[in-house]
C-alpha cells in the first residue's frame, strides 16, 4: 500500500515537511510520496488543489500559509479539536473523496513549548492570530500560560482568538508597554520568512530575562530569534512546531505512529 501526499501553501519550495514524511515512511517500510504544491508557481486556486487531490487520489494535504482558515469551507467534516482552534493544517482523503480536516499545530506547539522546562507562563504576548496563531493561543492557554495578550493588524481577527481561548487584545499602541512587562513573546505571523524578511516588533523592548518563540522554520534562525539571543533572552525556534506537527499529521495520514526523534533528526540533517 503505497500513500501521496502534498503540502499547499504559498513561499514554501524549502520546506523540510515532505522529507520528513518521506524519510520516516521509509523508516517503516512504507510507500510515501510527498509533493509541494506553492501556490507562488502553481497555477490553481487552493480549492482547485484540494479538488484535484480528491479527484487523482491524495491520501491527504498538509495546508500551510495563509490558506489554514480558508480550507475550512472546502471540507466535508472537521475534527472537535480543528473547529474549536478555527484552522486547520492537515487535511485527510477517506476512500470515497470525502476530505477531515484537522489541526496538528496545536499539538506541535503544546509539546514543543512543555519539553523546555521553567520557562515563565505568567504573562505572554503572541503576535499574529491567523491560522497558526489560533493554534499556538490554545497550545499557549492550555499549557498554563495565565496572561495572555494577543497582537494582529486586524482587530477582529485578535478579537476572535481572544475570545476563544480567554486572552485579551493588545491594541497597536499597546504592543510596545506590553511587551516590556512580558515574561515572553511569540511570533506567529510570516515576518522573517526568507519571502517576507525583518521582525514583528521593534527587538529594543526584548529583555535578557524574557523568552522568545517564533513559529518560523525557514530560515531556523530568524531576524527576530538572533536579535533575541543576542539581548540574552531564551529562544524556542520553529522546529519545535515543526517537528511535532508533522509527527501526529503522518499518523493521521497513514495510521502509524511516528518516531519524533527519528523526525527531528532528519530535520537537524537539512540545517544549513
Amino acid at each position: 500500500m503505497g500513500y501521496q501526499l502534498g503540502l499547499i501553501g504559498a513561499g514554501i519550495d524549502a520546506s523540510r515537511t515532505p522529507i520528513m514524511h518521506e524519510k520516516e515512511a521509509q523508516a517503516q517500510g512504507i510507500n510515501l510520496t510527498y509533493k509541494i504544491l506553492n501556490t507562488d508557481t502553481v497555477d490553481a486556486s487552493l480549492e482547485e488543489l484540494i479538488c484535484w487531490g480528491r479527484k487523482l487520489g491524495f491520501d491527504g494535504f498538509n495546508i500551510t500559509h495563509p490558506f489554514k482558515q480558508e480550507v475550512i469551507g472546502l471540507l466535508d467534516e472537521i475534527d472537535e479539536a480543528a473547529e474549536k482552534i478555527g484552522a486547520v493544517n492537515t487535511v485527510k482523503f477517506d476512500v470515497s473523496g470525502d476530505a477531515t480536516g484537522y489541526n496538528t499545530d496545536y499539538f506541535g506547539y503544546k509539546s514543543g513549548l512543555e519539553s523546555q522546562k521553567g520557562s515563565d507562563l505568567s504573562t505572554v504576548v503572541q503576535i499574529g492570530a491567523g491560522g497558526a496563531g489560533s493554534a499556538v493561543a490554545q497550545a499557549l492557554k492550555d499549557s498554563g500560560v495565565n496572561d495572555l495578550r494577543i497582537f494582529d493588524l486586524s482587530a477582529e481577527r485578535a478579537q476572535a482568538v481572544a475570545e476563544q481561548v480567554g486572552g485579551t487584545v493588545i491594541q497597536p499602541t499597546e504592543l510596545e508597554a506590553s511587551v516590556a512587562t512580558a515574561s515572553g513573546v511569540v511570533n506567529c505571523t510570516p515576518i522573517g520568512m526568507a519571502s517576507h524578511p525583518g521582525t514583528p516588533i521593534d527587538v529594543a523592548f526584548l529583555r535578557p530575562e524574557m523568552w522568545v518563540s517564533d513559529v518560523i522554520y525557514f530560515p531556523l534562525e530568524t531576524e527576530f530569534l538572533k536579535a533575541a539571543r543576542e539581548r540574552g533572552c531564551e529562544t524556542l525556534d520553529g522546529s519545535l512546531m515543526a517537528v511535532g506537527q508533522a509527527a501526529q499529521a503522518f499518523e493521521i495520514f497513514t495510521g502509524q505512529p511516528a518516531d519524533s526523534a527519528r523526525m527531528r533528526e532528519v530535520f537537524a540533517s537539512m540545517n544549513v
